[in-house]
């Protein structure tokens, strides 16, 4: 399994790190609304259909044909958490590296919308607090990539159950009312 986990989360890790960096070189025309998270998850969907055929292929080349819900499911949530460490890898480089002020952008944006909402003025001033806080906590690396960990993971989660339902394959058992007949 260790192989084929490797293989495939690797594969995978290296589209949704790619994917990533392409949409980054796009944000300022997608924007930080619906668009953005509509093509984010979509990317992390399209990276995570490696989960099945990573455990599709374990299935076929190594199991005979037959794997249980279990091991499917082991095989798969393996993929996607090689997938989420390189996602978050990448995201690690360019944020501190290349782009340090990119979150900084989204806070003021989401800031921006609290305060367009015509709120309480109570409301809307503990809800901007709180992304205030939020901004601050990101600046820690280790909050940082927690948070960044807790996107693309629960897509792979699904995408793992989905797969693992869809393949499991039992070994096939003979019928046992057939009982052989001797005659003389």
């Amino acid at each position: 399994m260790k192989k084929t986990v490797l293989t495939f989360g690797l594969i995978a890790g290296l589209m949704i790190s790619v994917l990533m960096d392409g949409s980054l070189l796009l944000a300022d025309k997608i924007g930080s609304g619906h668009n953005s998270m509509l093509l984010g998850y979509t990317m992390m969907v399209a990276s995570f259909l490696l989960i099945y055929f990573g455990i599709r292929s374990y299935r076929d080349n190594n199991l005979a044909g037959q794997i249980s819900f279990g091991r499917a499911f082991a095989c798969g949530i393996l993929i996607a958490l090689i997938t989420t460490v390189c996602y978050v890898g990448t995201w690690e480089i360019l944020y501190f590296n290349f782009m340090p002020h990119f979150m900084d952008s989204y806070w003021a944006a989401q800031i921006a919308k609290v305060q367009a909402r015509g709120l309480d003025p109570a409301i809307t001033a503990a809800k901007v607090a709180a992304i205030q806080h939020s901004q601050q906590l990101y600046q820690n690396p280790f909050v940082n990539m927690a948070y960044t960990f807790m996107e693309p993971l629960p897509v792979g989660f699904i995408m793992t159950l989905i797969s693992a339902a869809v393949l499991r394959r039992k070994a096939r058992v003979e019928p046992s009312g057939a009982s052989a007949v001797m005659t003389t």
